[in-house]
């Protein structure tokens, strides 16, 4: 037993390591967003989308009012106003200010939110310096939870930022190229299927390391035997489902997507442009001089199509018509966890979110985070799908095998493709 006159227990190294990744995730945060005006972190061209000043406000208030407010005695709170302007969904902490709003936020300006990260970053810093070994037990999940959280957001704030920017004629482009644009024919290889035999496996997370409540609890599965893509249908693949009156042809689409593909008038995926569209002449592009004529815009502004690329921004919709007239399916999510193993599966992750054909609901047995975190994942088990994997957009070290990202079937501003499975004998 310690006197209670001795020095606290200090954590050492694992204290080192911590304020090391809480360092290395807010840099890499502010990293995404410096090549971007004040004016362009201020837009939100959409409801589902934030601007990139709210991203960087809203990870910093997790840390605030999540660990700091409720951690350290005497913390004294940047702006109390900001609660109410940065909360996301957590009803727990009180009202908030409308989602579909957040682009009205002209006040505070970018210059105090970055103030506003450096006084938290203080506080978080001060806080692991002097954390003894049961302090920071106590702390710890909620760290690493919120540097998680900040991931999440980093690769939001890309997609977001990339919506907004496609939203502009000139079609600005995020970042530098960064190799010039070719123009050579290059098919993606030729697609193999790779055969699994079904049974019972296990799938969800266990262990020590982190992940989401709703990646658990690890559970067994009864699968058939099925066979699944070695790799993501690629831009030139898609291309020939458009040419063959994909988006034309309503026996290929479920009910609710053909609907969607009426109501929005989809005939191509969002960030495509075909050659007679005007902001091509604009940029003194268009006609036959490329592959198809087809362009494509992303991170990089306005490239010719790469038809071995993986095709990109398809919403469930799009990812099961085109596996229909692929004469395919799209794979549970069951399967794609037990096929990920398989020698030859590429492009797991770093490419594309691969949508599954699976309803985003809780495992057996699941339980949310408990306190405030209750909130992060559970309530929005309903009207989603999973996707699986992980996209170029996704921060290193971010992507598992067992991660659960979802969003509506409708949903086409994430870096979202697929990977095709059937069924065999």
């Amino acid at each position: 037993m310690h006197s209670p006159h001795a020095a606290p227990q200090r954590a050492g190294e694992p204290a080192c390591a911590l304020r090391g990744r809480y360092r290395s995730v807010r840099a890499h945060t502010l990293e995404l967003a410096a090549p971007l005006s004040p004016e362009d972190q201020c837009i939100q061209s959409m409801p589902d989308a934030s601007p990139a000043k709210w991203h960087l406000a809203h990870t910093t208030w997790f840390f605030e009012t999540v660990l700091l407010e409720r951690h350290v005695p005497g913390y004294r709170v940047f702006d109390r106003r900001l609660h109410y302007l940065f909360n996301s969904y957590y009803e727990a902490l009180g009202p908030r200010h409308p989602r579909p709003q957040r682009g009205l936020l002209t006040r505070p300006s970018l210059q105090e939110v970055h103030a506003y990260r450096a006084h938290v970053d203080a506080a978080m810093e001060s806080l692991l310096d002097g954390a003894d070994a049961a302090a920071l037990a106590r702390v710890e999940p909620i760290v690493t939870l919120g540097l998680h959280h900040e991931q999440q957001h980093q690769e939001l704030l890309l997609t977001d930022i990339l919506h907004a920017f496609s939203c502009n004629p000139l079609l600005p482009a995020y970042r530098a190229p960064a190799a010039p644009a070719l123009r050579l024919a290059v098919q993606a290889p030729a697609l193999n299927w790779l055969g699994h035999a079904g049974g019972q496996v296990e799938i969800g997370h266990a262990g020590a390391d982190f992940a989401f409540d709703n990646e658990g609890p690890r559970h067994a599965v009864l699968l058939q035997p099925f066979a699944i893509a070695d790799r993501l249908v690629s831009c030139g693949e898609y291309a020939q489902f458009i040419a063959d009156g994909g988006y034309r042809r309503p026996e290929l689409w479920l009910s609710d997507g053909w609907a969607a593909v009426q109501a929005g008038g989809w005939r191509h995926p969002p960030y495509w442009l075909a050659p007679d569209d005007p902001r091509l002449a604009m940029h003194g592009l268009g006609g036959a001089g490329h592959v198809g004529g087809w362009h494509v815009f992303g991170l990089e502004g306005l490239r010719p199509m790469a038809p071995e690329a993986p095709v990109t921004q398809l919403s469930f919709y799009e990812a099961a018509a085109f596996a229909e007239w692929a004469g395919a399916r799209l794979p549970t999510e069951a399967e794609w966890e037990a096929a990920c193993g398989l020698d030859g599966f590429t492009q797991a992750a770093g490419h594309a979110w691969q949508w599954t054909r699976s309803a985003y609901d809780p495992y057996p047995g699941f339980r949310p985070m408990p306190g405030i975190a209750a909130e992060y994942n559970g309530k929005f088990m309903v009207g989603q799908l999973v996707l699986r994997g992980g996209s170029l957009a996704t921060p290193p070290g971010h992507a598992r095998p067992t991660y659960r990202n979802f969003f509506p079937p409708a949903a086409r501003w994430q870096f979202s493709g697929l990977r095709l499975a059937k069924d065999r004998a």
